[in-house]
């Protein structure tokens, strides 16, 4: 009897780190189902409030936490085993342990930016961050912090990271080398996106090259431009760090600059010809009498006594701009005509002496 109850002990023993095992998986379910419920009702607790960056930070963290309580509940289960059994295969246990808790952190971290980037874009209006900007700022983020999770992870598993280093900083300056241009187009591009002199979308021209057009992409080694006969331009971005780069589409107003000549024999009607258009501009609905605005007698002309108009629209589009100029002109040539006056154009008089004129 002694040696029969000898055994079911002996038999319980050999077998209850399998039920630690078990255990183990078991409280690894339950608080993988816990977590998740509690990080459901914060979620729709927090969700009723104007703050987004808390749903982001738990979108962010929710998967990478369920995966990190399966990490770290399975690994411990397997320590138990190798306890137990002393297999090498479970030798790496802590090895991995490290790796999928810091695959975990950076996969949160990656979540976070690109939730963040999202948010940065939905109140562009509040932050003045545009589209490309946002994008570029979190290309450069996730980068940094991929090449850190790749070092740290190489560290973990035992390699040199000063070698490592020290050998990326003699191949860098080798690549620097053999490859400037891409390089300057690289950080030419990256300038773009921080300093933002234009953006996709916006008309932008130089007076430096023959260069204007309607900007459609900005890469990180090339601009795409259209110019308006609907030919694409190819730009490195390293030009555009060395000329001057002008944006019309951030114009504020356009402006209308115009001389107008009327006969030396009307020049008693200049006057008022002058009054009455200043009076047209002024109470013209599409013209921003909040800025400059100029109706003056300006010169003798060969041909004709000229005056100007210096007025700016309300508008920056091209085609309206253009619509508005011409009831602009047009009003213009009418005031001329009520006060019975002509629009000169160029003409030559002959004087004759008189003697010849009298045989």
């Amino acid at each position: 009897m002694n040696d029969y109850f000898a055994q079911i002990l002996q038999f319980k023993s050999e077998w209850l780190w399998v039920l630690s095992v078990f255990l183990v998986v078991l409280a690894t379910v339950v608080a993988n189902f816990i977590a998740r419920r509690l990080l459901a009702r914060l979620a729709h607790k927090l969700g009723q409030n104007d703050s987004q960056w808390d749903d982001v930070l738990l979108d962010a963290a929710s998967r990478p936490l369920a995966w990190l309580i399966w990490i770290v509940g399975i690994i411990f289960a397997a320590d138990i085993i190798y306890a137990e059994t002393n297999t090498s295969i479970f030798l790496a246990n802590d090895t991995i342990r490290d790796i999928g808790t810091l695959v975990c952190i950076t996969w949160f971290l990656l979540r976070f930016i690109k939730g963040a980037e999202s948010v940065a874009l939905s109140r562009k209006a509040e932050s003045g961050i545009d589209q490309h900007t946002a994008e570029a700022i979190g290309k450069l983020v996730r980068l940094a912090i991929i090449i850190t999770a790749v070092l740290v992870t190489m560290q973990t598993l035992g390699y040199s990271i000063s070698g490592i280093l020290a050998f990326g900083g003699v191949g860098g300056i080798a690549v620097g080398f053999a490859a400037k241009d891409l390089l300057a187009n690289f950080f030419g591009g990256l300038m773009i996106y921080l300093d933002r002199p234009f953006q996709v979308g916006d008309w932008i021209r130089s007076p430096d090259k023959e260069l204007e057009g309607t900007v459609e992409n900005i890469g990180w080694r090339m601009t795409q431009i259209r110019t308006f006969d609907k030919r694409p331009i190819y730009v490195p971005n390293s030009v555009f760090s060395n000329i001057i780069v002008e944006n019309p589409s951030r114009m504020s107003n356009r402006r209308i600059y115009e001389t107008i000549g009327i006969r030396y024999d009307d020049i008693q009607q200049m006057d008022a010809i002058v009054e009455a258009v200043k009076d047209m501009l002024t109470n013209h609905p599409e013209i921003d009498t909040g800025q400059t605005m100029i109706v003056n007698f300006n010169a003798f002309a060969d041909s004709s006594v000229d005056f100007f108009i210096y007025t700016f629209t309300k508008t920056t589009d091209w085609v309206k701009f253009h619509q508005i100029k011409q009831d602009v002109l047009l009003k213009v040539a009418h005031i001329i005509e009520q006060n019975k006056a002509e629009i000169a154009f160029p003409t030559t008089t002959v004087m004759l002496p008189e003697a010849a004129t009298s045989k």
